[in-house]
């Protein structure tokens, strides 16, 4: 089972998931040993496959660090922190995350799109 290490210690995830903001980006790093590399991305797919099924999926991408590195970045795009939160609580998702390999540490966070004028738009 994957090994769940927050992002931000003053407010983890499961505090996250209290609130209600739409629209909401989650970015969620993984950290996984070499030799499990290819376990990881079956199990991300096979979550992946699952999330995109459910109300309020939008879109995600995975991501590799380069040169070699075995950290991944998982980022989605969902419609409400209540429609994520909803298949994140699901219990066939909980049951997919024992699919993962035990070198798996992964760090989920939600973020929100800030507008600053000149660099960044809403």
């Amino acid at each position: 089972m994957i090994d769940m290490q927050p992002l931000d210690k003053q407010v983890p995830i499961f505090e996250q998931l209290k609130t209600d903001q739409s629209p909401v980006v989650l970015v969620n790093i993984f950290n996984v040993a070499e030799e499990d590399v290819s376990a990881l991305i079956k199990a991300w797919k096979n979550d992946a496959n699952w999330m995109k099924k459910q109300p309020g999926y939008i879109s995600t991408q995975l991501h590799r660090g380069i040169a070699g590195s075995t950290v991944f970045m998982n980022y989605a795009v969902w419609e409400s922190v209540e429609a994520f939160r909803n298949a994140f609580n699901h219990p066939d998702f909980q049951e997919t995350l024992k699919a993962y390999p035990s070198s798996a540490v992964t760090s989920p966070h939600l973020f929100s799109k800030l507008s600053i004028p000149n660099l960044c738009t809403e």
